[in-house]
Formats: C-alpha cells, sequence, structure tokens
C-alpha cells in the first residue's frame, strides 16, 4: 500500500480572495490534482491547504472508486485546513490545536500579542487500508510557514531588524506546533510504537536537520542511515523515522523556495511501519522524481489561480 502527503496549494473554490478568479482555471486546477492522485493511488493521504471543504468533495469526485474524506475543523485565519483522502472508511480520533500543558504561549508580533493554540489543527485518523494487517494510526499537520509577513499585510520588512524579530516568532510558532505534534503522535503511539502502525505526515515547513523537525523523532540514537536504526533498544516504543533518507537523493525535495530544492514535507514513521517501508520518493511513482516545480518567493498570492500545486507529494510505499 502507499501512504502519502501532499499540500495542494490554496484549495477553494472559484470567486473567493484567495482561490482561482473563474470556473475554467479551478477545473484546470482539480484536473491536474486528480491526475497526480490518481497516478499515486494511495491508500491514505494526508492533504494541506483546504480552503474550502467542498473543494476536496470536487477533487475526490474526479477520481475513480469511493473515497472518503476527513477535515479537521481547526482552519487558519484563511480557511485552510488539514485533511484526508482514503480509499477505506476511517475513524477520527483527534482534531486538535492545542499547545500541550506547560508549554506557555509563544510571542507573535512586535506588540507582544501570543499565541497557545497551533494556526491550523492536526487530524489523526484511524484505518485499515488492508484486510486484516491490522489498523494504521496518522496524523497529518501543517506547520508555521517560513514566508513571513509582517504588520499592514506587507511581505517585505521595513528594516533588517523587522525581518529577524519577525523570523524569530514565526520560529517559536513553528517550533511550539512541533511540541504539540510530537504530543499528539505521543498519544498515537501509546508507548508501543513496536506493535503499532503509526505515521505522522504533514507540511513541516522546515527540512529534515532542522531543529523543529527533529522534535518530532523522540528519543536520540537511531535515525536511518546510523549505525543505530539496526539496533533494538528502549526508545523503539516512542521513536519516529523520517523516511527522508529512503528517498533517491535526486528526488529529495517538494518545493522550491526562490531557486532552492528544499524537502519540507515529510513522512515519520513507528517502529512497526518503518520496518516495512519498501520504497519512498516524492512525485509519483515511476516518474523522475518531484518533477518541474515552481519556484515560490516570498509572496504567496503570486500563484493564486494556478493549476496543480508548488508542492511535490512525499510518499512510501509499505509492504506486508
Amino acid at each position: 500500500m502507499l501512504l502519502g502527503t501532499w499540500n495542494l496549494e490554496n484549495l477553494y473554490r472559484p470567486g473567493g480572495e484567495f482561490g482561482p478568479k473563474d470556473k475554467a482555471a479551478y477545473e484546470s486546477k482539480l484536473a491536474a490534482l486528480a491526475a497526480v492522485v490518481t497516478e499515486l493511488d494511495p491508500a491514505l493521504l494526508g492533504v494541506q491547504e483546504v480552503g474550502d471543504p467542498e473543494a476536496l468533495s470536487d477533487l475526490a469526485g474526479l477520481l475513480t472508486g469511493d473515497w472518503h474524506i476527513a477535515l479537521s475543523e481547526h482552519p487558519d485565519g484563511r480557511g485552510i485546513r488539514v485533511g484526508f483522502l482514503s480509499r477505506t472508511p476511517h475513524r477520527v480520533l483527534h482534531d486538535t490545536s492545542a499547545f500541550p500543558q506547560r508549554l506557555k504561549p509563544v510571542q507573535t508580533d512586535d506588540d507582544g500579542a501570543t499565541v497557545s493554540r497551533s494556526g491550523r489543527g492536526f487530524l489523526a485518523v484511524e484505518t485499515e487500508p488492508e484486510p486484516g494487517a491490522g489498523p494504521l494510526r496518522m496524523a497529518v499537520a501543517h506547520l508555521k510557514s517560513k514566508l513571513l509577513s509582517y504588520p499592514g499585510g506587507r511581505f517585505n520588512p521595513r528594516d533588517e531588524g523587522e525581518r529577524a524579530r519577525y523570523g524569530a516568532y514565526a520560529l517559536y510558532r513553528r517550533a511550539a506546533e512541533a511540541t504539540a505534534l510530537r504530543a499528539l503522535a505521543d498519544v498515537l503511539l501509546a508507548g508501543d510504537g513496536r506493535e503499532r502502525d503509526v505515521a505522522v505526515v504533514g507540511d513541516l515547513n522546515d527540512e529534515v536537520q532542522a531543529a523543529t523537525t527533529q522534535i518530532l523523532l523522540g528519543p536520540p540514537g537511531s535515525e536511518i542511515g546510523t549505525p543505530g536504526f539496526r539496533v533494538k533498544d528502549k526508545g523503539d516504543a516512542a521513536r519516529l523515522w523520517n523516511v527522508a533518507p529512503l528517498i533517491p537523493a535526486e528526488q529529495r525535495f517538494s518545493r522550491v523556495n526562490s531557486g532552492r530544492r528544499e524537502l519540507i514535507d515529510h513522512i515519520l514513521c513507528s517502529h512497526r511501519l518503518i520496518g516495512r517501508v519498501t520504497a519512498a520518493g516524492t512525485g509519483v511513482p515511476g516518474a523522475a522524481g518531484a518533477g518541474e516545480l515552481p519556484s515560490v518567493g516570498p509572496d504567496p498570492q503570486q500563484r493564486r489561480g494556478e493549476a496543480g500545486s508548488d508542492h511535490a507529494p512525499v510518499w512510501v510505499r509499505v509492504g506486508d
């Protein structure tokens, strides 16, 4: 079976502030997205940037067969949220945006405003993608963006001091959100990752070695490609493994930011699940990785109404 994650980039119905301006552009976007999902043929796909719930239903309507949809009820200020497309019925386990206890609110601007919740909710479901394989628990997230915005809706700072401060505020939020996501992963693992199939997926808005991404791994000492990976220890029950090292090096990116390739969309697996992963990649299986992605800049409105997505899907194939 194939599990994946994909940022669908501004999936809104036409006519609103953030989506395509007309029906033709909307239909082109849906067709491009549907073609990729069809090629992926996922058992379970975590999605991000769903602006209109009805738009995800429109996308599912272009796919062959029956699809089940789950969406978080915690969108951000633009209305975007995370969700799932699933081949099999699922049960929603958690839909939350709260920071864990003891984690204090974090500063978000020069006026001292703080937040104590993630900008977009975390959604976790349970399903059985293959008969007899047992349940799979999967959480999807979309952490705070690295693309900065400034007071008054500006995308450019007044000076370098403002740039640095707002970069720090964004980092505070992303680190807090990663901590909250790790807390949800702990609930899904229930201290039993050696026996439970658990995956955490999504647009983490940072790369593999970033401190925010590393928060999600759990106990140190065992990552793919290190000597500790093949050595069992008590930390295996709580760990998550990022599949990034299994992606061929030339495919190891999911977005192009100002001309630079970066892998900011991730799949992390529990001990039982990582042992059954047979392949990982970006784009669609059998193609040349992520393919041609547009290069994005600091203004997310520049691609309003464009077909497809500025992200490539990230996927893993899991065997018996």
